[in-house]
């Protein structure tokens, strides 16, 4: 258990640096392109990696085993985490955007016990009101700062939990490589209804950032940008394996902590491919974040300890 646990920490400590390119590609091309576009091109390329992956694990067979409807399923709910996530981008500091996805941990401690009967206590919830407060103070609802693009990183964050769980209860089954290959077609079949649909309504222009990224038409992508995107394919596949070989051979709640470790890469890649610098509400709020996601997750490792207080 304690090797399983180690190896959980390193894959999505790599996993989380890995994405964390990705995140900077997508922000570069996120005023330029439409994202259905980005996300098809993007899962086009991981498609032969990832089978040869399944190939390499289990064999292609394993495609077409039991348990189609919880990947699926899975599948469809990484779709939108990542849909709300990257259409964050355009409109946030990258930053303050990861930063709140960052919540992610609150929410798997949250959902745990729905999903994996890992039942929390009211200390462990009171960190996680915790790490609210925090959203808030990097919110700064009822005031003109306000984005309301924070908002869809918080879907993200709750949607990726809920995704992350599914893993640990689908992964007793399912290596990571038949996981990763569901996510990836997910990705693929929603941003081609999503477009195709946008398309059927007429709807390609939008005032706000946020929905602009989403619903801009497709357009020729010059062979400079076309690779640039094509490298979010190799990207994907390799985060993909790592993230869900973390949650699939260690507990959720040992691993989460280190979703955190994204935190350094942010605002390194906002300082340098956008020259942004956080705001002193960013890192306060995502300070908060972070201690109170590690106390919930310390405290749902040991629930006996909390229930003889």
């Amino acid at each position: 258990m304690h090797n399983n646990t180690a190896r959980g920490i390193l894959y999505l400590c790599l996993g989380v640096f890995v994405f964390s390119l990705q995140d900077a590609i997508i922000k570069q091309v996120s005023g330029a392109y439409p994202l259905t576009q980005v996300v098809v091109i993007r899962s086009l390329v991981a498609f032969p990696i990832l089978f040869a992956l399944v190939q390499r694990e289990v064999g292609w067979r394993a495609l077409f085993g039991n348990q189609l409807g919880p990947l699926i399923a899975r599948a469809l709910i990484m779709f939108v985490s990542y849909t709300a996530y990257y259409m964050a981008f355009p409109a946030l500091p990258l930053a303050d955007a990861v930063a709140l996805y960052f919540t992610v941990p609150l929410f798997v401690t949250a959902l745990a016990g729905p999903f994996l009967g890992e039942h929390s206590g009211w200390r462990v919830w009171a960190a996680v009101l915790l790490g609210f407060a925090g959203v808030m103070v990097m919110l700064q609802p009822g005031t003109g700062l306000f984005e309301p693009a924070a908002l869809l990183s918080l879907l993200s964050a709750c949607m990726y939990g809920t995704s992350m769980l599914m893993a640990r209860k689908i992964g007793a089954t399912q290596p990571a490589s038949v996981l990763s290959f569901f996510q990836n077609a997910g990705f693929f079949v929603g941003a081609v209804i999503t477009a195709l649909v946008l398309h059927a309504l007429g709807i390609e222009n939008a005032a706000h950032p946020s929905l602009a990224f989403l619903v801009r038409g497709w357009m020729w992508i010059p062979l400079n940008d076309l690779l640039l995107i094509g490298a979010c394919g190799v990207v994907a596949a390799t985060g993909m394996m790592f993230l869900t070989s973390a949650y699939r051979i260690a507990q959720a709640n040992r691993v989460a902590p280190f979703e955190y470790t994204g935190i350094l890469w942010a605002p390194l890649w906002g300082f340098v491919f956008f020259q942004e610098i956080p705001r002193a509400t960013t890192v306060a709020g995502a300070a908060v974040i972070v201690l109170a996601g590690l106390l919930a997750l310390r405290m749902a490792r040991h629930p006996k300890q909390e229930t003889q207080t």
